[in-house]
């Protein structure tokens, strides 16, 4: 027997099992008036009536509805009505300009846009056949409660279910098409290896919008967890919900739980959640000193994952295992901060060239109206990261060594920077630090480090410089050291390198010699 996997089924689960429990608490400050608390048998009819006011306009199977919005749970409804229904939703990085915004409406096709009220003067020149903004105008003119809603033809779990835009650190970014498969793989998977369970409360600290808040959307429904929204992230804040909600499980990038070790300084009492919540990191590489102090100081388990948009995007997690018990707090913290072991179902290589090379049915179906741009990505079978990486021969842990195109060749040597990043954020004055390759008349390149010093902290270059001497090879040490007030990061927490680089390539060739 094959029975299509689909979207529905989490939410199916849901209605059936846990009606009347908990289902999604929203976030009480924001410009429209909050969706109140809702059970998941109230969450699953205000789903059907976003789908019947679908219906109603005429929007088609297959079509798609953009949704411009900070965290709220009309974005987490969107994201079960649409799929669900045999459209396709497009969830847009509310961080974006207004034209980058216009791009992805025009170049996906949508003939629906939703818009947060925050965004709407910002967005007032963004466009689709219909335009809608989220709160009460979209309670009466769109959603249609009481009215079944049309049923999905015929189930595809090889249909389009979303389409997320990649975060841009290239000119145009791309729309990655995730099927209804890729989604149901990547949240059973996910709930696997996170130990999800029915007695978890999760909060939506990660922005939805990216690469569906990881799939935790769906499997928190199908397991009957409740789901509480954190609009925006903001460390005290945070502390505050997981002691008020008992919330055990998050995900994040490494820039929100150093916000929350930054509020837990002035937090009275004992910290919330303490030996009882999960936090899952990406993003980007974390550093070992914020793992540690993680555990130490909130009393956390830090669990780590690797992925991208295109793998949905579970590739790799990573957890304390029982025999690292015995190794020192900061070995076990290094050893955290790997990318980790393939999940269940994933296959990974590293080529020659040493990119890291992936096989799994979370790898996305293509690049919406790209199809050279797909072919390149999933050439030879495999999908192509971009990452450079290599496979520990003894455990079989994947490590990032860095994107390959930020691969510094100094003097012929090749350096990761986020093996100097880490180096560099060990010094207790460092809060973040960007490392990149700048042009040198002898050496090529040779590394430069971009530093935001902790609040109060003092650090000169030259002191800096010495201690990456200690602790690395002396090539890999930084030759300059550039003190700023912040580092610029895309809405999940990446570093755009390729911008801090650009100024200091101006009028050469090429932006590597």
């Amino acid at each position: 027997m094959r029975v299509p996997m689909t979207i529905a089924d989490f939410l199916d689960r849901a209605e059936a099992g846990f009606a009347t429990g908990s289902g999604v608490v929203d976030e009480l400050d924001q410009p429209a008036p909050p969706v109140p608390p809702s059970t998941y048998g109230r969450f699953a009819e205000r789903v059907r009536a976003w789908q019947a006011g679908f219906d109603a306009l005429g929007v088609a199977e297959g079509e798609r509805i953009a949704v411009v919005s900070h965290n709220s749970a009309r974005l987490l409804e969107l994201l079960f009505a649409v799929p669900m229904s045999g459209r396709i939703c497009v969830p847009v990085n509310f961080r974006l300009r207004p034209e980058e915004v216009d791009y992805i409406v025009r170049q996906s096709g949508a003939s629906v846009l939703l818009v947060d009220p925050e965004l709407d003067a910002a967005l007032a020149r963004v466009g689709a056949r219909h335009r809608f903004v989220l709160g009460e105008e979209t309670e009466r003119s769109l959603m249609r409660f009481g009215v079944e809603p049309r049923p999905w033809s015929e189930p595809d779990e090889d249909a389009t279910a979303t389409i997320n835009y990649t975060s841009g650190t290239t000119a145009r970014p791309k729309g990655v098409q995730l099927t209804h498969r890729n989604i149901w793989v990547d949240a059973v998977t996910f709930g696997l290896h996170t130990r999800a369970w029915e007695r978890d409360v999760y909060m939506h600290v990660l922005p939805m919008f990216h690469c569906n808040g990881w799939g935790m959307p769906f499997v928190m429904a199908g397991l009957g967890v409740p789901q509480i929204v954190l609009r925006k992230v903001d460390g005290a804040e945070i502390l505050r919900r997981v002691e008020r909600h008992g919330v055990t499980l998050m995900c994040g990038a490494p820039a929100v739980w150093n916000a929350v070790l930054d509020a837990a300084a002035d937090w009275e009492g004992e910290i919330p959640g303490r030996d009882r919540v999960r936090i899952v990191c990406a993003g980007a590489p974390p550093p070992s000193r914020t793992i540690q102090r993680v555990n130490e100081e909130l009393g956390w388990e830090f669990l780590q994952i690797y992925g991208l948009t295109e793998t949905a995007p579970l590739l790799t997690f990573n957890r304390s295992l029982p025999g690292d018990d015995a190794l020192p707090a900061d070995r076990r913290a290094h050893r955290l901060s790997r990318a980790g072991l393939p999940t269940l179902g994933t296959r990974l290589r590293v080529s020659d060239t040493g990119e890291v090379l992936a096989r799994s049915n979370t790898v996305m179906e293509g690049y919406w109206e790209k199809p050279e741009a797909t072919a390149d990505a999933l050439d030879g079978g495999w999908f192509h990261t971009g990452d450079g990486g290599f496979l520990d021969p003894d455990d079989g842990h994947l490590t990032i060594s860095d994107r390959k195109k930020d691969v510094i060749i100094t003097g012929g040597e090749n350096v990761s920077s986020i093996e100097v990043e880490d180096v560099i954020f060990s010094h207790p004055a460092v809060a973040e630090v960007a490392v990149i390759g700048v042009p040198h008349e002898k050496w090529g390149e040779t590394v430069k480090a971009l530093v935001v010093l902790a609040e109060g902290a003092e650090a000169e270059e030259a002191e800096i410089i010495a201690h990456c001497k200690e602790r690395a090879a002396g090539y890999k040490a930084p030759t300059s050291v550039e003190f700023r007030e912040s580092i610029p990061r895309t809405a999940t927490g990446k570093i755009q390198k390729f911008k801090l680089r650009r100024p200091y390539w101006e009028g050469a060739d090429r932006g590597v010699n």
